[in-house]
């Protein structure tokens, strides 16, 4: 199963492609989407959307996973990162893909094991479980390899508890 996990925002909307073959993960690519906050919010928008679109094409995975809005005390950012997620899940509508929403306890719990796990402990282990020769950088990037590897994960007890019924 191929699957893109994304860590969306407007400035850096972070991304990382995985190959789950049984219980096996590996990364394929990972990278962020970077806009200038010179640029107006359409246009910072319509960025974010050409490269998910972009990555969606060249790499057709079975699904995108994508980290749910965290509601926290800055609404401004909130709002950016919800447009983000909008642009995102448009992407993957317009390609077929199926989407699946990871909250971020979901995803902590699926790297680390803890779901109040620190952003280092993250970094940390989506390193050591996709094998990567250094810390994946900027930090948005490991956020979204560690949702690839909680939507793989996840996909794969759905399938497995459809293939019981």
């Amino acid at each position: 199963m191929l699957v893109i996990g994304i860590d969306p925002g407007t400035a850096i909307c972070g991304w990382g492609v995985v190959r789950q073959e049984g219980s096996r993960i590996k990364a394929i690519a990972y990278g962020a989407a970077q806009t200038s906050p010179t640029l107006d919010t359409a246009t910072r928008l319509a960025a974010v959307f050409n490269a998910i679109d972009a990555l969606i094409k060249e790499h057709r995975p079975d699904v995108v996973g994508v980290e749910q809005l965290f509601f926290n005390k800055n609404v401004t950012t909130a709002m950016t990162v919800g447009q983000a997620r909008g642009v995102i899940l448009l992407a993957a509508a317009l390609n077929g893909v199926a989407v699946a929403e990871c909250t971020p306890l979901q995803v902590k719990q699926a790297v680390v094991g803890y779901g109040k796990a620190t952003k280092e402990q993250v970094i940390y282990m989506t390193q050591k479980l996709l094998c990567l020769p250094a810390k994946p950088h900027p930090d948005d990037v490991a956020d979204a390899l560690a949702v690839a590897i909680c939507t793989a994960h996840t996909s794969t007890l759905s399938k497995m508890r459809d293939n019981k019924r």
